[in-house]
């Protein structure tokens, strides 16, 4: 049960981190690497790609540090690695599109997490960003839709 919670407590810690770092690293000190996905894309990958490497060897080194016990180390660096499995999938993949060309989703959750991510694209600069999370994002991005409401 405990490794439960430690998977999760790296998942979600993931989220709060991540929330920090991207509003005040990434579009701060660390701009100049973060542009490049705030502007056009002109190949597959971008400069900006080096955070996800980055975290990612994060939650390599801790599962190999606690892979021999299954210490709180592994356990956390799955939970981080779930967080990036799942940042992929929704952040590449569904909302940017940079493997599959999915329509946007009709789900509710979905739907209001890429509003969310849009708005945060609607700007190229530095300090004109809003809604900096990935999963957790303010409330105003999920519009009450009906089966008769067209987007």
């Amino acid at each position: 049960m405990l490794a439960i919670g430690l998977v999760v407590l790296g998942f979600l810690g993931m989220e709060v981190f991540s929330w920090a770092f991207h509003k005040y690293l990434m579009h701060g000190v660390l701009w100049s690497i973060h542009k490049t996905h705030h502007r056009k894309q002109s190949g597959y990958f971008e400069l900006n790609d080096l955070f996800s490497l980055f975290f990612g060897s994060v939650a390599v080194v801790l599962i190999f540090l606690g892979l021999e016990t299954l210490d709180y180390r592994f356990w956390l660096g799955c939970g981080i690695t779930l967080y990036g499995f799942v940042y992929f999938i929704l952040h590449d993949i569904l909302i940017h599109r940079r493997a599959v060309k999915w329509k946007r989703p009709a789900d509710y959750y979905l739907d209001g997490i890429t509003r969310a991510h849009r708005a945060h694209h609607k700007s190229d600069q530095r300090d004109d960003s809003v809604s900096f999370g990935l999963l957790l994002v303010p409330r105003r991005y999920f519009k009450h839709r009906n089966h008769n409401n067209k987007r």
